[in-house]
């Protein structure tokens, strides 16, 4: 292996693990603590996390009442109703 190969070689394994080190939850389970922790950051450094009071109490709601949320794939599978009609077909 040549020099050049490598190093391309070695880039593209650096690109892609730095993406996969970054790369987080979008929405995170937001609780009061870690809301607490992010005011608390962002009030002494400047910084805070994703979670504030208001994203909170959305989640805590959410987990109480017992609401999940859904993507748009999980949302088409419920509106049309043709993979449960499906397994029930199979089952019966």
């Amino acid at each position: 292996m040549d020099k050049s190969t490598l190093a391309w070689a070695l880039g593209v394994a650096l690109v892609l693990s730095s993406a996969a080190a970054i790369s987080g939850v979008l929405d995170p389970d937001c609780t009061a603590e870690k809301a607490a922790k992010s005011t608390a950051m962002k009030a002494t450094v400047g910084v805070g996390g994703r979670c504030s009071p208001k994203e909170a109490a959305a989640d805590m709601t959410k987990d109480a009442v017992g609401i999940e949320d859904k993507g748009p794939i999980e949302k088409r599978r419920d509106d049309d109703g043709a993979a449960k009609k499906a397994t029930k077909a199979i089952r019966h």
